[in-house]
């Protein structure tokens, strides 16, 4: 394996690293059914979905 395919390994590594708290954070708002940053955008479009289908 090169160098730059172990690069990669790392960056992709640290990548995940870094996301796990956040991305915690934001799918147990979500799964407690709390308010989150995206609350305002997703809500309307979820609303419509469920009105679409008849749900």
């Amino acid at each position: 394996m090169t160098v730059i395919g172990w690069l990669q390994i790392i960056l992709f590594c640290v990548v995940i690293v870094a996301l796990t708290k956040p991305l915690g954070w934001y799918m147990t708002r979500v799964f407690n059914g709390e308010r989150t940053f995206s609350s305002p955008v997703l809500r309307p479009i979820e609303a419509g979905i469920y009105w679409f289908s008849g749900v």
